[in-house]
């Protein structure tokens, strides 16, 4: 890799890298990469097509909303990262809130992102300082080294989010597990299923039952389509049953 920028993570415990490489995941090409210092992929852009999303998640994640939505006109992301999903659905009133400053710059400089502006801080508070049914959809995509933050996991966030969606409003959350029998995608399932009528959970298939890889889980009050040939490789699974996340426990 060609490290162009690195920085400490917000809370020190970590740091980021900026930087350019001559092959991905298998595929060569040119391409520019944000991730952890532990090789944890945030972003991808490829150099010789900006336009393309690189990454199988939000190209399914696309795909759920306009699938479901007729129309999208507002749509909140916890987790900014380059800006990906951000920059395709441009035509839409798009609020990104991000915790760490210097992931955002580094989105501009390094990255080309220039959509509308995003708010610094913790994305649930200021996803709870939104009003009431004002969005369509809600993308939860944040990590630290150990994941998800739990305070987006819990059943009073659910909730909160739930009151911040219009009638037929989508909430998806890129996490990543081991599958079916992971006990935190139980558990999330579950929570989910507290503030949501209609939950699905969806994986990328892996060589091993206790390989990680990206799933995503999605939350509505209407009923949830899809097109298999346009999710990306990703699959349904019904998550072996979990505990509900409390706020407090």
């Amino acid at each position: 890799m060609r490290v162009l920028y690195e920085a400490p993570t917000e809370d020190g415990l970590d740091r980021f890298v900026v930087g350019d490489v001559t092959e991905l995941y298998g595929k060569k090409g040119n391409f520019r990469v944000l991730q952890f210092s532990d090789e944890a992929m945030q972003g991808a852009l490829d150099l010789d097509d900006p336009q393309r999303i690189v990454f199988e998640y939000p190209r399914a994640i696309v795909h759920l909303l306009e699938h479901n939505h007729q129309r999208l006109e507002h749509i909140f992301q916890i987790g900014h990262g380059i800006g990906t999903i951000a920059r395709h659905f441009r035509r839409a009133r798009f609020k990104t809130a991000e915790l760490d400053a210097r992931i955002v710059q580094a989105s501009e400089q390094y990255f080309g992102y220039d959509g509308e502006s995003i708010a610094i801080g913790d994305g649930r508070r200021i996803l709870e300082g939104e009003e009431a049914e004002t969005y369509d959809a809600i993308i939860v995509d944040a990590f630290t080294e150990r994941g998800v933050p739990r305070h987006l996991t819990t059943d009073l966030f659910f909730s909160s989010a739930a009151g911040k969606l219009e009638a037929g409003g989508t909430i998806v959350l890129n996490v990543t597990g081991k599958g079916p029998n992971d006990r935190l995608i139980g558990a999330l399932h579950a929570t989910l299923r507290e503030s949501f009528t209609h939950v699905l959970a969806l994986m990328l298939p892996a060589d091993g039952a206790s390989e990680t890889r990206n799933i995503l889980l999605i939350g509505r009050n209407r009923g949830i389509d899809y097109r298999a040939r346009d999710m990306a490789g990703f699959v349904l699974f019904e998550p072996a049953p979990g505990h509900v996340i409390m706020e407090k426990g």
